[in-house]
């Protein structure tokens, strides 16, 4: 009885590391980190994936859960798990950006909506392209290349080692990525927006008597949504670009790792 109990703690122990790793991932991850997912769901999915990530945990049994080593290779494990997810969750930072430029360039961004599954306050376009882009990252299987990913940390970045200074840089020069790419997104919308705007100032100052302004607000609306329409097209090709980057930049972090 004293062996099974011993072997079901080294179990236990063994299984803490992939856990925590992927329970930060599974936070700070796109659509499964929101908080519309309870975290009761979030925990045991969790437990799941690190049950069926343990063959490929490279765990140093001498690292005791309970001692200050393990306590800094725990937190170890949830810096490198929340950088993953970090890195996942950037495309759809761009989204949410994306919404926020075209809503103000549109005169929408006054309609706001609150959100009581996120708790949260969100315009309608960020609200309408952030339900199309989780509809296309699980059509793309983006749960599974994620989960293949937080696999692949575990030989490139095994328990104890803690993760490379070069890997967190790479993740913070990205984040000016996402205001570029959200920000070439949007200039169809803004440009073609701002293109009616100036139009309507023209018409304004050559007869000031029909209050061409107020009549300029909803067409305005009424051409950006058109615009939104055409750009609605191609955004799942974009996101799938995107995704392709971020996989690109994790591939080069996990292939720069000298033990890995």
């Amino acid at each position: 009885m004293e062996m099974v109990f011993s072997q079901l703690l080294s179990l236990l122990s063994a299984l803490w590391w992939p856990f925590c790793r992927v329970l930060a991932a599974l936070a700070a991850a796109p659509v499964l980190g929101e908080t519309m997912v309870p975290v009761t769901v979030r925990v045991l999915l969790a437990l799941v994936l690190a049950v069926a990530l343990l063959p490929a945990v490279q765990t140093p049994l001498a690292i005791d859960p309970w001692s200050m080593q393990g306590v800094m290779a725990s937190v170890q494990e949830a810096v490198i798990g929340f950088v993953l997810g970090m890195a996942f969750h950037l495309v759809m930072a761009i989204v949410m950006v994306l919404g926020y430029l075209v809503s103000s360039q549109m005169g929408l961004s006054m309609a706001v909506m609150n959100d009581p599954l996120n708790g949260t306050s969100s315009d309608v376009v960020s609200t309408l392209l952030s339900i199309l882009f989780i509809l296309v990252f699980f059509a793309v299987d983006g749960h599974l290349v994620f989960t293949g990913v937080i696999g692949a940390s575990f030989r490139a970045w095994p328990v104890g080692t803690g993760i490379e200074l070069l890997s967190l840089q790479t993740l913070a020069f990205n984040v000016a990525w996402v205001f570029s790419a959200a920000m070439l997104l949007a200039v169809p919308v803004i440009f073609s927006t701002l293109v009616v705007q100036f139009g309507f100032g023209f018409l304004n100052r050559i007869a000031p008597s029909f209050n061409l302004f107020s009549l300029g607000f909803s067409l305005v609306t009424l051409f950006g949504l058109f615009m939104l329409s055409h750009l609605v097209r191609f955004l799942p090709e974009h996101y799938l670009r995107m995704t392709n980057q971020v996989l690109e930049m994790l591939h080069q972090g996990l292939r720069a790792v000298p033990h890995g």
